[in-house]
């Protein structure tokens, strides 16, 4: 695998990762399993490219019971492929409509033995395959086995992240602390959401940050009504309260958090919704160990809110995992149940609707180890900031 295109992973990575999944497939009787979305694909190959964006070409990764992935991708990324610690690359000059590879990968599996007759595919929750359902089930009729859901299967393989990718995402923390602390250096009254997050923006680029595809921003007097639009042109008047939350990325992997400040002034009513959020994080931090649940962590967070008078939380849960995606399973809730295991990542984030219209939100980044967890992001003030 060339050096420029390891990014911080050595080749054992992508074998150890291989492995797990064929131990998967094993306990579920499988010959092969198939991805096609980019996370995935990245995770078995450490193919990294922009190209994804484009949705015009569908691409297949093949892990078979036994030896190394196998890519079939269009011509145009055979140079990127080869690049990787793959070597079995076949491809075709895509797009081609009338045949967009489905022949190609319906050959790969019927060519891998068939012990149990089966193969996998992320056709579950949380997942979804990149490619026309047309092609999907004409591959099916095609390929002499049965497609099996293993969604839930490889979301609890990539929860558990190995010693390089914690490190990737404590550094994508450290930028994003680095953008957040130089904001109050800049952000006035009389600039716009827009102008703020521009700003903030290029500060973690500078820092480090390959890109920022998340930063949203939600502001108001005295409190905000959302935390996933904008940001928008809106320009913030003293006694605003702005949220910024952001999912910057280094090497192919994200921070999740958000910080909170007043300009001029707040309520007293704001600034104690602010303690009563960043109490809760403090709560599910020590929720937050081997053995115990995300349920517990939930019920640890959401005690600290409840007490404080939250009148309810629209966001559906209080934090969850992180990766190679900005939001990953499991999730913050009262029925998740996922039981916590060393090396999980996670975010801690707890919200409430604290008055008719307003809400306050916090995140913070953690990792469960051995003993407990450590935090990834350098945790907030623990009283709201005023800008003056």
């Amino acid at each position: 695998m060339a050096d420029y295109l390891r990014r911080g992973f050595e080749e054992a990575e992508f074998e150890q990762r291989t492995a797990r999944a064929q131990q998967i497939m094993r306990e579920m009787h499988l010959d092969a399993m198939l991805f096609t979305t980019e996370p995935n694909v990245r995770y078995f190959t450490g193919f990294h490219t922009q190209f994804w964006h484009s949705p015009t070409r569908p691409w297949f990764v093949v892990v078979p019971a036994e030896g190394k992935p196998i890519a079939i991708i269009p011509e145009i990324g055979a140079s990127g492929m080869a690049g990787t610690w793959i070597d079995n690359i076949i491809t075709w000059p895509s797009p081609q409509p009338e045949d967009d590879g489905i022949t190609l990968v319906a050959g790969v599996l019927n060519n891998t033995s068939s012990r149990f007759g089966r193969v996998g595919a992320t056709l579950g929750i949380e997942s979804y395959l990149r490619m026309p359902a047309n092609n999907f089930n004409q591959l099916k009729g095609m390929v002499s086995r049965d497609f099996v859901d293993t969604s839930l299967a490889i979301h609890e393989l990539r929860q558990i992240k190995s010693q390089a990718e914690i490190e990737k995402t404590r550094e994508v923390c450290r930028i994003t602390n680095a953008g957040f602390a130089k904001l109050p250096e800049y952000a006035r009254a009389g600039m716009s959401e827009r102008e703020i997050c521009k700003q903030f923006r290029i500060d973690m680029l500078k820092e480090g940050a390959d890109e920022c595809p998340y930063i949203i921003a939600g502001s108001g007097p005295d409190g905000y009504d959302s935390i996933i639009m904008g940001p928008t042109d809106r320009v913030i008047d003293g006694g605003d309260i702005l949220i910024i939350d952001t999912g910057a990325v280094r090497d192919g992997y994200f921070s999740d958090f958000d910080r909170n400040w007043a300009f001029g002034y707040a309520s007293e009513q704001t600034k104690a919704a602010y303690r009563a959020v960043y109490e809760s994080t403090t709560k599910g931090f020590e929720a937050a160990r081997p053995g115990a649940t995300t349920t517990d962590i939930y019920n640890a967070m959401w005690s600290v809110l409840e007490a404080n008078g939250a009148l309810g939380n629209d966001v559906g849960r209080l934090g969850h995992g992180l990766g190679m995606e900005l939001t990953e399973r499991p999730s913050n809730t009262a029925t998740d149940n996922t039981a916590l295991k060393p090396g999980m990542v996670m975010t801690l984030e707890p919200g409430m609707v604290y008055a008719p219209g307003k809400s306050m939100v916090h995140e913070e980044n953690i990792v469960i180890t051995e003993d407990g967890a450590e935090w990834l992001s350098e945790r907030a003030e623990p009283e709201l900031i005023i800008i003056d």
